[in-house]
């Protein structure tokens, strides 16, 4: 695509184009990329987009899913499945660190897509992005209110699911410096909870508990690290090992969250890249970490944990590996508390795939993919328009009503899984595009405000991982038959190639050309909008904590 079909309006975009003051910069498709009133905000600080890298993608998927994930694989599976699956991770978030610091579009990475691949790859992997996110925000509503069940059964749950959807409503219609805040601390209260548990369960481990022996890795001896899964020997291990990493890469799906905020942080440059590196210690700590210490304090084989499995979200803190070992050990006032923190975990996590969805169809209307009325903002920067439909679709969770909640849960974590990993495939996809592109031109990575390390290698391993995952993550809808499990494990596919192959047809778009690539307009090269953050940071971080809840009240 040469630039100046880039240039050229797109199907759903407006052919005149607005007189922009001088003091802005016009980017592909005319996009004003400093913001206009009724455009989102540039309002993400440095330190709300570093604690929702850290804790922002952190859910129900490793605090609970990962009991699943043991009870089936062991220890050892799920270890070397959740090591992996962190580099896939780690390579995913470095592509788009290098991508969407060069371009700091409000259109999402699926404009990375349009720039470097091809339109239609551009509007599949929106597609597949908002599908994914229409889906979570009620999947995250049901998994709040199955946890309030823990408390009490007695109250239907389709009340706690209007209660939990309201709050949603309010906070993502309040404007990005209310949702900053809000996750900030939400992330904050999440971090705590996953560092006490973690520290607990080493506790727990080296036997600091009265009355309780050091167990060390006991539990991965005996070929119990290993476990077979559907069938027996050898091959079976194999197998629990793959279930291990699909289930791993529901743990990880969202991570790319980080990336979804360029679009409104005020530095990018510098913020994008800071979060990214603490994602990686994220990584290493919780998820790696944090899944070596409950295979070292739980039993795989243990009736309480295949208990838990069953029950999955449902069971709320029950169903908590961590709780398992807590309950083992006989510690017998944490299940409720933690319950409490689960909660706030699946609320942090609906609220911020509101925010996502909301902003994936917005920049699907920047990128031309999308009528252009979902481009209208309020005056807060909230793309009411786009919320209003995707906010529609959190009325699926009062599907939580029927006697088969729990299956519907397990049906959407089987769809959101396969969405989340063609997603990966999409970025990573048009990062390969992007280092072509600049190879082609005798660019130099050099040149980039972010030059990730090990790439071009790291992008390409991560590309084969997470494409062998997708198309075999449905391997046991075949032992036996299971033609729900089928559908909801791979209809993601289907509804991809569709959208590529439809987009391609009706409007004959043809793959960019490497030589021919547009890697220059939309890359800004003044990023000094605000230099006040780092000054009100620096202040922030040396206050004490109350003085910081002082300071959060009256900035608010």
């Amino acid at each position: 695509m040469s630039i100046e079909r880039w240039n050229q309006p797109m199907p759903f975009e407006l052919n005149e184009k607005k007189d922009l003051p001088a003091d802005t910069y016009s980017g592909p498709a005319g996009e004003d990329i400093r913001p206009r009133e009724e455009e989102t905000h540039r309002a993400l600080k440095s330190r709300q987009i570093s604690m929702i890298a850290i804790g922002g993608a952190i859910g129900t998927g490793l605090v609970i899913g990962s009991g699943t994930s043991l009870a089936r694989s062991g220890p050892g599976s799920v270890f070397v499945a959740y090591c992996i699956m962190g580099v896939v991770c780690f390579g995913v978030l470095l592509a788009l660190g290098e991508m969407s610091t060069k371009y700091p579009t409000k259109k999402g990475f699926a404009g990375h897509g349009t720039r470097c691949v091809d339109s239609a790859f551009g509007f599949a992997t929106a597609i597949i992005y908002l599908c994914k996110y229409l889906i979570l925000s009620p999947n995250q509503i049901v998994a709040g209110s199955l946890v309030i069940g823990y408390w009490n059964q007695s109250i239907n749950k389709a009340a706690w699911v209007s209660i939990l959807i309201v709050f949603v409503i309010a906070i993502n219609t309040m404007g990005i410096k209310w949702f900053g805040e809000v996750e900030f601390w939400l992330s904050f209260i999440k971090i705590i909870t996953l560092t006490g548990l973690i520290l607990l369960g080493l506790i727990i481990d080296l036997g600091g508990v009265p009355g309780q022996d050091r167990l060390g890795f006991a539990y991965w001896k005996h070929g119990r690290a290993f476990k077979p899964y559907k069938v027996t020997g050898d091959t079976g291990k194999f197998l629990g090992w793959w279930n291990a990493m699909v289930l791993a890469l529901f743990a990880y799906t969202g991570s790319e969250l980080v990336a979804i905020t360029v679009g409104e942080a005020k530095n990018p440059r510098k913020t994008v890249p800071a979060a990214i590196k603490k994602t990686f210690f994220r990584i290493i700590f919780f998820y790696i970490f944090g899944i070596l210490i409950i295979g070292m304090i739980v039993d795989s084989s243990s009736p309480l944990l295949a208990q838990a499995a069953k029950a999955g979200t449902s069971g709320g803190a029950s169903a908590s590996p961590f709780v398992v070992a807590i309950k083992a050990a006989g510690i017998k006032v944490l299940p409720s508390i933690i319950n409490a923190c689960i909660l706030i975990f699946t609320i942090s996590a609906a609220n911020s795939d509101q925010y996502v969805a909301t902003r994936t169809l917005y920049g699907m209307a920047k990128d031309g993919h999308a009528p252009r009325i979902f481009t209208k903002c309020t005056k807060r920067g909230v793309p009411w328009v786009a919320f209003m439909f995707t906010g529609m679709f959190m009325g699926l969770a009062y599907l939580v009503a029927s006697a088969d909640a729990l299956k519907i849960f397990n049906y959407f974590v089987n769809t959101v899984t396969i969405l989340g990993g063609l997603t990966w495939v999409s970025i990573l996809g048009s990062h390969v595009g992007f280092m072509r592109g600049m190879k082609a031109q005798g660019i130099s990575r050099d040149t980039l405000p972010y030059k990730a390390p090990f790439q071009p290698y790291l992008t390409y391993f991560s590309l084969f991982m997470i494409c062998l995952v997708c198309l075999f993550k449905g391997f046991d809808a075949f032992m036996p038959f299971d033609y729900k499990t089928f559908i909801t494990n791979y209809i993601g596919i289907p509804v991809y190639v569709i959208s590529y192959v439809g987009y391609k047809l009706f409007y004959r778009t043809k793959a960019v050309k490497m030589h021919e690539m547009d890697l220059t307009s939309g890359s800004r090269e003044f990023y000094d909008i605000d230099d006040s953050e780092t000054d009100e940071d620096l202040h922030y971080q040396s206050l004490t904590w109350k003085e910081k809840i002082v300071w959060q009240l009256k900035n608010w």
